[in-house]
């Protein structure tokens, strides 16, 4: 039964066998997991046994649209990558903008479900609801935007799309990204390598299969509605606009907030010269945007004889402040060095930070000193290709850290590293980073909107109160908005109930805000249960010790660190799990998680 908002298709890649095959989508899988982020983890929890090498052939990899990816709505762009993470172990999503996504559902598939391991370099090629695979041979060993070039003219499609790997995809690092469109990436938890586990260089996409909405009146009444709140709000002409997503650098410094030198302090000098404003005085060339996109947050920026893709907020902070670097332009070469090789900018400048403080201590024998602007660009390229020291800094801080000796000097959870936001003065996202089902992470529940900024409420960033509650909400809102297909920063501007009557118009399913609501929620214990499944369980939904035992020593949070009891608690109650992390008989009954959703049927269950 075809439902409008989808495709109605799924596409099934065994890369073993070399066969491609088309089912339908089930109709209750669009009414429990939306699409995108939450098809995706429907898809993984049935099929993937949580005790598989992430890097086996065995794993799974789901590209996944939503039902408003393409469909004109204001910041519809996204799409959805989900596997079992080689960084953390846990079943991770990470998500993209630009133009692949909206091309993959016009190429005619909600998902594209992707197993096995291709006896030789591959390319999936998607086109007008059929496809193929295809030899990578030439462009395996490609930088990313030659590989997208070189794959385009094999293909003869001058208006494909490419999502793909670069080397260090190819060569497993653990911090590999999936990149598309130049500078847009699914970046966090490692999932290029799954992809170069499996033989996997790109996956290209082209088509002209659009769906009509179900109510085409209801849905130009919302699209119009939205338009005028982006416009009202000024974020298409604010600062968001004018500096990019840099434009948090000097704010969060403000706050003291602003993690530096490996997270020792939380307050970087030299900030003002690593800022959005900055960037925009210096080395801005142009503004660009994602499909269906009012704010253009993007950035390219002018590097010596380069036009490249400038990086945003957390890239800024990582190979910034995170390393003690204040040239902006060290930091554009960095960032399009990750670009180019497919790697996580965030993971790579915390595990280049990591290694400066190991070094500093003499725990490693390479001298890599906070300040050197030329090391970080050069330790990019020798992790991206695994050469030297860079050979195992590719598996991660956490493994890093953990060979010298010194676990502790790794800023991550579940081996995932920390973002730019720190926790010690900020207690619901240390509660977001501990408890973040993929490792940690701020886009999965961004709690700094309520406690830096006030949205959708004002919460003292230094107490406990609301914080479980409001947590848990961020968290099941954001994974609703992965599985919509639709921006994180429409979160500042649209309400959940705003976003149901878009899935409604665009779908005719009958989504209202609880439902939304009700869905994330799933998708977010879904991923729970298989990570429980996996072992990973109370015990690494924590923080790092220094985040636990060492005081911020500047600004309004001195003398803080992230307190863990009894805000864990007090959230797993929230969530209906039991005192171990564990979702109980009623949760699972009240989600409509079901043994059919999770492989083997196996459902580890709370007491109460």
């Amino acid at each position: 039964m075809a439902v409008p908002g989808f495709m109605g298709r799924i596409l099934r890649v065994d890369l073993t066998r070399g066969s491609c095959t088309a089912s339908e989508l089930p109709v209750e899988w669009k009414s429990l997991f939306l699409g995108g982020r939450g098809l995706g983890v429907g898809i993984v929890s049935s099929l993937l046994d949580p005790r598989t090498d992430a890097l086996a052939p065995g794993n799974i990899l789901v590209m996944a649209a939503g039902p408003l990816t393409g469909s004109g709505m204001p910041l519809g762009a996204r799409y959805s990558v989900v596997s079992r993470s080689p960084l953390s172990g846990t079943l991770a999503s990470s998500n993209s903008g630009g133009f692949f996504g909206p091309m993959l559902k016009q190429a005619g598939f909600d998902a594209v479900v992707i197993q096995g391991r291709a006896p030789r370099p591959s390319v999936l090629w998607i086109h007008d609801g059929t496809a193929e695979i295809r030899d990578a041979g030439a462009s395996w060993g490609m930088t990313t935007s030659g590989a997208m070039a070189g794959i385009r003219e094999e293909i003869a499609s001058p208006k494909a799309r490419v999502a793909c790997i670069g080397p260090a995809g190819e060569r497993l690092s653990r911090m590999a990204a999936i990149v598309n469109d130049l500078g847009r990436a699914a970046g966090r938890g490692g999932l290029g390598a799954v992809m170069g586990s499996k033989g996997l260089k790109a996956v290209a996409a082209e088509g002209n299969l659009g769906r009509e909405p179900a109510d085409p009146e209801e849905f130009l009444k919302v699209r119009e509605e939205m338009r005028s709140l982006v416009d009202r709000s000024g974020i298409s002409k604010g600062a968001l606009h004018r500096f990019g997503t840099a434009n948090l650098v000097r704010v969060i410094n403000e706050a003291h907030l602003f993690p530096t030198r490996n997270y020792r302090e939380s307050h970087f000098s030299e900030a003002d010269q690593i800022s959005g404003e900055k960037l925009a005085e210096t080395i801005l060339d142009r503004v660009v945007g994602c499909h269906s996109c009012a704010i253009a947050c993007g950035r390219e920026v002018r590097v010596g004889d380069e036009t490249i893709h400038g990086p945003e907020y957390e890239t800024i902070w990582a190979f910034g402040a995170d390393c003690g670097v204040s040239s902006l332009e060290a930091i554009a070469r960095a960032n399009h060095l990750c670009n180019e090789l497919g790697l996580d900018t965030v993971s790579t400048g915390a595990t280049i930070a990591c290694a400066m403080e190991l070094s500093e201590r003499r725990l490693i024998p390479e001298r890599i000193r906070f300040g050197d602007r030329e090391a970080v660009v050069d330790l990019v390229r020798k992790i991206g290709h695994r050469e030297g020291i860079g050979d195992a800094m590719a598996e991660g801080s956490y493994r890093f850290a953990l060979r010298h000796g010194h676990p502790e000097f790794s800023i991550s959870v579940k081996g995932q590293e920390i973002p730019g936001y720190d926790p010690r003065g900020l207690m619901g996202q240390g509660l977001e980073y501990a408890t973040s089902v993929r490792g940690a992470c701020h886009v999965y529940g961004n709690m700094v909107y309520p406690e830096v900024f006030g949205i959708p409420v004002r919460l003292d960033p230094f107490t406990r109160e609301g914080k479980a509650e409001w947590t848990k909400r961020m968290q099941d809102q954001a994974a609703a908005i992965d599985s919509l297909g639709i921006c994180m920063f429409s979160f500042r501007i649209f309400s959940p109930a705003l976003y149901a009557r878009m899935a409604a118009a665009a779908t005719a399913l009958p989504v209202t805000e609880e439902s939304l609501l009700l869905a994330g929620e799933r998708c977010w214990n879904l991923q729970k249960i298989f990570n429980l499944r996996a072992g990973i369980g109370k015990a690494d939904d924590t923080l790092p010790p220094r985040l636990l035992q060492e005081p911020v020593t500047s600004g309004p949070a001195r003398g803080r660190v992230w307190q863990r009891q009894p805000l864990l608690d007090e959230y797993y109650a929230a969530r209906g799990w039991d005192g171990g992390g564990q979702p109980t008989r009623d949760t699972l009954a009240r989600l409509g998680i079901t043994p059919v959703m999770v492989q083997g049927g196996a459902i580890p269950v709370g007491d109460g």
